[in-house]
């Protein structure tokens, strides 16, 4: 059992104060700027793959590239989530965050976190269907069958996000109300609570550590049985094609979900390190979406292609 301490039982927190990633204060323009950078860079390349996959009939009727649009979508609206006020903490703006707003805060990135958590179980899944079964896949993953599922994503999300922002807000606060953190997150905010908080660790530790554990262990598994089936591919350019295919989703997983249960699995616990390691899930991660399923997806590259030059030709009748 576990309670924190506070000097003053009657007061109650009405605004938290976000203290951000610690940096060199000689650095903070230039954080300023690169964090500025990587936000309106994922913005722009997630918005490009959701048109290049909305417009494209040959794209928006497959349910690997369904799954892509969504993720798309959903790294656009996480990132809106987290990145802007990480950006706040580099300016000389007032660091405070309303309690309200710290608790809509929490929920979106649960939400959004955790749907794309199994967004990307999903993705595994249909690319096993996709290499494993390839005669039956049509039949095993449709586009209606494909909805389902996102939409199962999607209320799962919520359901997390309610539970874990309710569970985390019941608890009172009434000092201290400084979050040694860059977003308003269950490990940090609890620290501050000045109540037991066993039981939330340990709902975080089995709803968030070992579900995104065992997503992540799901999504090995699915790939070990991928890479046996591409070794069994006779010619070297299929071989190629899959793997490079694969590659990329499992670059994407592994830095999103490896710093994700390092985070959660150890909820109780604190480490200078905590805030760093957030950043690759929260913020590098919605950046390498778009980069890695464009540059190294020639489908992808070809849509492009064929858009551009539509384009072009319906400026040249012009």
């Amino acid at each position: 059992m576990r309670r924190n301490r506070n000097t003053s039982l009657d007061a109650v927190v009405t605004d938290f104060l976000l203290l951000g990633l610690a940096h060199p204060p000689n650095l903070r323009a230039f954080l300023f700027l690169v964090f500025f950078l990587i936000y309106i860079l994922t913005q722009l390349g997630n918005l490009l793959i959701l048109l290049t996959v909305w417009a494209d009939p040959k794209l928006h009727a497959r349910p690997m590239y369904i799954l892509l649009g969504v993720l798309s979508f959903l790294d656009m609206w996480l990132s809106s989530v987290i990145v802007p006020r990480l950006i706040l903490n580099f300016t000389p703006a007032s660091k405070a965050i309303p309690f309200g707003g710290c608790v809509a805060q929490l929920y979106f990135f649960h939400f959004l976190g955790s749907t794309q958590c199994f967004l990307y179980t999903l993705m595994a899944y249909d690319r096993y269907l996709a290499i494993c079964q390839p005669l039956r896949y049509p039949v095993l993953m449709n586009g209606k069958l494909c909805t389902i599922l996102v939409s199962g994503a999607w209320v799962a999300g919520s359901i997390h996000g309610s539970i874990q922002t309710t569970l985390t807000f019941r608890l009172p606060y009434c000092g201290p109300n400084q979050i040694d953190y860059f977003i308003c997150d269950i490990p940090a905010v609890l620290r501050l609570a000045c109540a037991d908080t066993t039981v939330n660790e340990l709902v975080t530790f089995v709803d968030i550590g070992v579900v995104a554990a065992s997503c992540f262990m799901l999504i090995l598994l699915s790939y070990a049985n991928i890479v046996h089936a591409i070794l069994k591919i006779r010619t070297a350019d299929g071989r190629k094609r899959a793997f490079s295919t694969c590659g990329s989703h499992l670059t994407v997983v592994t830095v999103y979900y490896v710093p994700c249960i390092f985070i959660y699995l150890r909820a109780g616990s604190k480490s200078p390190f905590d805030g760093a390691v957030a950043v690759f899930y929260t913020v590098v991660t919605p950046l390498l979406n778009p980069l890695i399923y464009t540059l190294r997806n020639q489908e992808v590259k070809s849509a492009l292609k064929r858009l551009t030059a539509g384009r072009r030709d319906v400026d040249g009748e012009k």
